[in-house]
């Protein structure tokens, strides 16, 4: 078993590595969604990096799990399975919703983290962490809301409560929420289990096991996995290499050095780089609604998040 390091091993050139990789996951998600579905991609971009990290990792990983006690690989299976729902549902909410708004919904990520720290890892929060939670929570109704109003002749102009209820948009924002709210579960299973296993064994066992969870979701839903044109491979290739071996590696790096709320404050970078991305690729320009509401909820997690962090 591998014994716990301290943070002095901790290097932020690969955290911001990892912000920088996690960035284009919108793009390539994106560009893949014009021929493949949702489901699909999220197949791919799993299995693919499982299969990148096998020929490296495999042996350690076998030597490494047969010493975990069973609670540890319960635990890392769990991981797996936070991280297969965090990808089907925030990949879904990318046809339905505009990148700004998924991505920034979905990395409320650290806002959770600090919520559910005291009663997984222990850890104390502050009174700063709820104003934190209410200045995001109102900057997500603010996202949603873009959706549906707009500011016309200097007046804010909303459509029927009932078309908002009912619109895409709305299930979009929803999903890329639940999204976060996967993401925050793997996060904290990853800080508890990542001092027990080094970083190349917990990878190829959250990345198979979610992997394997995506594949059968996606032939459940009866989809094809072959018949798709070969760019649209080449998007889940570069899904696999950038965003997941090499960004969600980066974070999980950090797990075994930094408590899991810092970490999850490192993807805060993530909404900008994303929405920065679409801009140039996408030519999609977010709505004053989405920046205003977006401003809000990363100025809520930071507040709650560096509550979290100072009190551990």
């Amino acid at each position: 078993m591998i014994s716990p390091q301290k943070s002095s091993r901790f290097s932020p050139f690969i955290l911001i590595t990892g912000i920088l990789a996690v960035s284009t996951a919108a793009i390539f998600i994106r560009y893949a969604q014009q021929q493949a579905p949702s489901l699909i991609i999220a197949a791919y971009r799993l299995g693919l990096a499982s299969l990148i990290l096998m020929p490296f990792s495999l042996r350690q990983a076998q030597r490494e799990v047969s010493t975990l006690p069973i609670n540890g690989k319960l635990q890392a299976l769990l991981a797996g399975v936070f991280l297969a729902v965090h990808f089907a549902t925030w990949i879904i909410s990318l046809e339905l919703t505009s990148v700004a708004s998924s991505v920034v919904l979905v990395t409320t990520t650290p806002l959770w983290v600090a919520i559910f720290s005291p009663l997984f890892l222990r850890e104390r929060m502050k009174k700063e962490v709820w104003w934190g939670l209410g200045l995001a929570l109102s900057g997500g109704v603010v996202v949603a809301a873009s959706q549906a109003c707009v500011w016309q002749q200097s007046r804010l102009v909303c459509t029927s409560l009932g078309s908002f209820f009912q619109g895409k948009a709305l299930l979009g924002n929803l999903l890329a929420l639940m999204g976060a709210w996967m993401a925050a579960g793997y996060l904290l299973v990853g800080r508890k289990i990542r001092p027990m296993i080094s970083l190349r064994s917990y990878i190829l066992m959250v990345y198979s096991t979610a992997a394997v969870i995506l594949i059968g979701m996606a032939a459940v839903m009866g989809y094809s996995f072959t018949a798709y044109p070969l760019p649209v491979f080449g998007w889940f290739l570069l899904l696999a290499i950038i965003p997941q071996v090499i960004g969600h590696s980066s974070f999980n790096w950090a797990l075994r050095y930094l408590p899991a709320t810092f970490v999850s404050l490192a993807l805060l970078g993530e909404p900008v780089g994303a929405t920065i991305l679409a801009m140039i690729f996408l030519r999609e320009t977010p709505l004053l609604n989405e920046v205003i509401g977006g401003g809000m909820i990363l100025g809520g997690i930071y507040l709650a998040s560096l509550a979290n962090r100072e009190s551990s």
